[in-house]
């Protein structure tokens, strides 16, 4: 792959083109950013209430919200309870060589405000559901 020349055709090249200096741009990009605040705020929030022992960075940009929770919870199994619940994470652990075994990632970017708050109660709830030692 390291002799592939790959370009988009000149008719997407022209629209990208003509988008950028209609200064549409600039708006696309503020609707994009008010969109992710919002949801990252509701994320926060949902989080804030729902699983007060875990812990977190508010992200200053971004998809995702990385949640810590206590040492020794099993996130392997609050993942599949979770997504019995119809609410899907990624386990930490499969961004890190080692570590990351307590931690979630929420992807927060696709999902509408007002569903956020439901699907981290729906974790919260599988979360507390697991045994004791699972929880820490």
């Amino acid at each position: 792959a390291t002799n592939t020349y790959i370009s988009p055709n000149m008719v997407a090249q022209s629209i990208v083109n003509q988008f950028c200096r209609s200064g549409r741009l600039e708006r696309s990009i503020q609707t994009v950013r008010a969109a992710l605040r919002e949801r990252r705020d509701a994320t926060c929030g949902a989080r804030d209430r729902h699983l007060p022992d875990a812990r977190y960075v508010t992200p200053e940009g971004g998809y995702f919200l990385w949640v810590d929770l206590p040492e020794g919870t099993a996130v392997a199994e609050l993942a599949r309870r979770s997504a019995e619940r119809g609410v899907v994470f990624e386990q930490g652990s499969g961004f890190m060589i080692e570590g990351g075994e307590s931690s979630l990632r929420l992807a927060y970017s696709a999902v509408p405000p007002d569903q956020i708050e439901e699907g981290i109660a729906r974790i919260a709830e599988a979360y507390r559901e697991l045994p004791a030692p699972a929880r820490a």
